[in-house]
């Protein structure tokens, strides 16, 4: 797992915000919203699923005003297939998520507080409703930490 991923979900004192992106009907690309849906909400961790239209959610989003939001999608980051980074979205050049509209980019110039993309590889974005193994392997382990670490402070696993 992430350390910068365990070091923000173990910031008691601060509310994070995850944000499920992706297309449900894109096997790996409904990653982020496979994840959220799934995140245990409480005083410090909320979650919000947008799917493809994150552009509509803005005002949502703000009107929460998390601490640090953390945006989680299916990314090509060049890796093998169920890898993830956790990207901080001031450091991300001018990219375009797969199937949405919005440069990250611009997409950052409506926040003010830190932004952070948990890109997860697919290994495929074919037509089809089910997550690849890899994928869903390592969405059950990013979900199980987000999760543990609201209960067990502290507690972390590694993949």
């Amino acid at each position: 797992m992430s350390d910068t991923l365990n070091k923000i979900i173990a910031q008691k004192d601060k509310k994070k915000l995850f944000v499920g992106i992706g297309n449900l009907l894109k096997t790996d690309d409904g990653v982020g919203v496979y994840i959220s849906k799934r995140i245990r909400t409480n005083n410090s961790v909320l979650s919000l699923t947008v799917e493809a239209s994150i552009e509509n959610y803005i005002g949502k989003i703000v009107s929460l005003d998390p601490d640090i939001l953390i945006l989680i999608d299916c990314v090509d980051i060049k890796a093998i297939a169920g890898s993830f980074k956790l990207l901080s979205l001031n450091k991300i050049q001018d990219i375009t998520f797969n199937t949405h509209n919005i440069s990250l980019r611009r997409l950052s110039e409506f926040f003010t507080m830190p932004v952070y993309v948990l890109g997860i590889q697919p290994e495929k974005i074919d037509f089809g409703e089910d997550l690849s193994y890899l994928v869903k392997n390592v969405a059950d382990k990013i979900i199980k930490q987000i999760n543990k670490q609201e209960v067990h402070h502290g507690c972390r696993i590694s993949l």
